[in-house]
This record gives C-alpha cells, sequence and structure tokens, in this order.
C-alpha cells in the first residue's frame, strides 16, 4: 500500500526555504493587490455609467446625486426560500409578498447566476440568511433530492443556533403531513387556504424574532 508521507530522509521533499517563503508572500500581496485593483476598475466603470452595484449580504454602492459615491448598508431581514420544482409558481408567490414586505428574499430563479458554482451558493446563501422557509406539499415531502438536502443544510445550521431562536419557518402549502424532525419541534404556518393571512402570520413571526435578537445583541 502506497503512503502519503514516507519516514526515510531520501524520499522526503526538500522543506521551503525562507528565501522562497518571503517570494511566495510577495507573489500573493501582488495576486491579492491586482485582485483588488480589478474589483475597483469595475465598480468605478459600473457607477460611471449609472448602474448601483449590490455586493450581497453587505449592501450597495450607488452615485450621489451630484458627485460622489455612496454605500447604502442592507438592513434588510434576508430570508431563504427552499421548495420543489413543482412549487415554483407558489414560491415565487411568497418571494415577492416578502419583497413587497420589505424583506430581502432569496430565491435560486431570480438570484443563481450562469456559471455559478449552485451548490456552494445555496448553501452560502442558507448561511447568511436570518430566517429559512421550507415550502412543504404533498409533492415536497415525499420527493427526493435538493430540496431535502437544503433542508438538512438549514437543520444543521439552527442546530448551531441558541435554542429560543426562531431560524427554520416551514410553511404548508396543502393538507401534506410534516416529516417527524419538524413536527416534533417546529411550529409550522398554513399558506391555505388563506394566503394573505398564512404570509401576514409568517411576516410577523420573522419580525417579532428579528427584533428579539437586536434585544439580545
Amino acid at each position: 500500500m502506497a503512503s502519503l508521507f514516507s519516514s526515510t530522509a531520501e524520499s522526503a521533499a526538500p522543506l521551503p526555504s525562507a528565501a522562497s517563503d518571503r517570494h511566495g508572500d510577495r507573489r500573493m500581496e501582488r495576486s491579492e493587490g491586482e485582485l483588488l485593483r480589478q474589483v475597483a476598475d469595475i465598480l468605478r466603470r459600473c457607477l460611471e455609467q449609472g448602474l448601483a452595484v449590490e455586493v450581497e449580504g453587505l449592501g450597495t454602492f450607488r452615485r450621489r446625486e451630484g458627485r460622489g459615491i455612496e454605500f447604502i448598508p442592507d438592513g434588510r431581514i434576508k430570508v431563504f426560500i427552499a421548495y420543489v420544482q413543482e412549487d415554483l409558481a407558489a414560491a415565487l408567490r411568497l418571494h415577492d409578498d416578502l419583497l413587497r414586505s420589505g424583506f430581502d428574499p432569496w430565491i435560486d430563479k431570480k438570484r443563481l447566476l450562469p456559471g455559478q458554482n449552485w451548490p456552494r451558493a445555496i448553501e452560502r446563501n442558507i448561511e447568511l440568511a436570518d430566517f429559512f422557509i421550507a415550502c412543504l406539499s404533498s409533492r415536497a415531502v415525499s420527493k427526493r433530492g435538493h430540496f431535502q438536502a437544503e433542508l438538512r443544510y438549514a437543520l444543521d445550521c439552527a442546530r448551531k443556533l441558541p435554542l429560543e431562536d426562531v431560524y427554520l419557518i416551514p410553511v404548508r402549502l396543502d393538507d401534506c403531513p410534516v416529516p417527524r424532525e419538524l413536527a416534533g419541534h417546529i411550529q409550522y404556518v398554513d399558506l391555505f387556504p388563506d394566503w394573505e393571512a398564512g404570509v401576514a402570520r409568517v411576516v410577523e413571526v420573522m419580525r417579532k424574532a428579528a427584533r428579539k435578537r437586536l434585544c439580545t445583541c
């Protein structure tokens, strides 16, 4: 069996010298500096064209009226929406309702970019989200795939939070069973038969939880 490590001096790779370490550090500093200059150049050109530049999770750069640039921090509550493809219409409706209510909802159909590493982008946005909404339906609870993976990842994130913190909010789109791991610990909200009342309840829960977090910081 081959080994990645050897106890013999002859087979050991030579250790880099201090000089080569310094050269490597300087190359890294130059590459990081060049990258920052490229980012700054892209930002400048976009702003010169009158475009606002959003840095996801941080805020937006835009030109002031007259002269100068301003940065507007994004203080909106971030909400990740998980769903199965068959429930896309309902998920998009929920997205639009939350957007109108002043939240920053994240849904893959609107936010994933071409060429983006979408599995990592989804995990990253679950981590960044203040709340995770799982759209449960008769189709979602029995279907294997990305929805189940996102739900499990959100449960892992929730386990790192204080016990009283509200993070994962299941919503039912129809009269479906709630998965056992959720039903025993987390209260769900029905978006049927009265969609507006259900969304209003979700909004109320998230705003109340967000205020509570601010008070405990």
